[in-house]
């Protein structure tokens, strides 16, 4: 018999995860459902689940790594324990669950698939601006989704009748075959594992039990929402399916950029160029702010790069009433030409501060040349 780690593809020091990963690995390659008639490929699939049997068994490990293949001969259901592939499944429900969805590889039986159902959920993306996020906003959206047809109820069936049980598996949903010497469980052809089968088709939905439907609603969105928020409207979702409650709709905003401001949690932040001359002066200065202007106190000889507050012209708290503040950082402004008097009283100034400027009677030091 080959090594079983060979046969996994696995070095003798892997882990459980990477053991269990390669066998799903094997497992979906060779599987009988996807090669049909291949014998080779079956004695393989048999081969990866006697090796994931013993390997991932961390007693059964132990002891192949210390007697190998001779610590099953005797009665030990390791190395080639199985007999048909429907042992393997019972053996591996597990790990054939999350390949093929329940019961090693089968369909699902057509109880479960009449069960009632809860509709999927729903994703809508919308953009917002910025001063929708500090107001709040509602607005209309709308999209199609599937809903349980209104005639049939999700039946499928006419008015007034029923679907009945499928002959061929008796209602079970699934047949069982031959193919060589394995027997399988495989999906009823005649009702497609629903285990019943409908005689007259409901005109509506033509026996889906479904149907497409365009929805509208009005949802809101509260203030102080940021990129990536998500609300959720109960029961707007995809229907349910066999009378099962419908799912939820969840609506995913994203705030449109604006040049003017940049954002911070609650609080905001932008840009102003002030006239040199009321840095110097200080004054006050009408500020744009996201809804509207306000007015920014300018302090006597204010520095370039200062930032000064507007208390409460941020954005709101979605926990709370609070808004968060907006912080202007400050930058000058120079004019690019100025007359002749402007030039003179500049000069002036810079002489009385001792700054050495073209056309400035002041020396290196400040002193004024007589």
């Amino acid at each position: 018999m080959r090594d079983f780690y060979e046969i996994l593809g696995v070095e003798k020091n892997a882990d459980q995860d990477t053991i269990k990963k390669a066998y799903r690995k094997l497992a979906m390659q060779f599987h009988p459902d996807k090669n049909p008639g291949n014998s080779e490929a079956e004695e393989m699939f048999k081969e990866a689940a006697s090796a994931y049997e013993v390997l991932g068994n961390p007693e059964k490990r132990a002891q192949y790594d210390r007697f190998g293949h001779a610590a099953f001969k005797n009665g030990g259901r390791g190395g080639g324990g199985f007999s048909d592939v429907d042992d393997i499944f019972s053996h591996f429900g597990d790990i054939f669950g999350d390949i093929f969805g329940g019961g090693g590889g089968r369909a699902q039986s057509a109880r479960s698939r009449n069960q009632p159902r809860r509709g999927a959920d729903l994703r809508y993306l919308t953009e917002i601006t910025l001063k929708e996020v500090i107001e709040g906003v509602e607005r209309d959206i709308e999209f199609d989704t599937e809903d349980t047809c209104a005639e049939c109820k999700g039946t499928g069936a006419e008015k007034g009748s029923t679907p009945e049980t499928c002959t061929t598996c008796n209602g079970v949903g699934q047949v069982r075959v031959s193919q060589g010497f394995f027997q399988m469980t495989t999906t009823c052809p005649h009702c497609q594992g629903q285990g019943t089968m409908i005689k007259k088709h409901c005109k509506s939905c033509k026996g889906s039990g479904r149907q497409k439907q365009h929805r509208k609603i009005r949802m809101t969105v509260p203030p102080g929402v940021d990129s990536g928020t998500r609300l959720r409207v109960s029961g707007e979702g995809e229907g349910g399916y066999r009378g099962g409650p419908a799912g939820d709709l969840y609506i995913e905003v994203q705030v449109k950029e604006d040049p003017r401001f940049e954002r911070e949690g609650d609080h905001l932040f932008t840009e102003v160029k002030v006239h040199y001359l009321q840095l110097l002066l200080g004054g006050e200065l009408e500020i744009e702010t996201v809804t509207g202007h306000q007015t920014l106190e300018i302090p006597k000889g204010t520095q370039v790069g200062t930032s000064l507050k507007l208390v409460g012209e941020g954005i709101p708290s979605l926990r709370g009433s609070r808004r968060g503040d907006l912080f202007v950082q400050i930058g000058v402004d120079f004019p690019t030409k100025i007359s002749k008097k402007e030039e003179e009283l500049l000069k002036q100034l810079a002489e009385m501060q001792g700054v050495q400027a073209h056309g400035c009677k002041t020396g290196l030091f400040g002193r004024k040349k007589s």
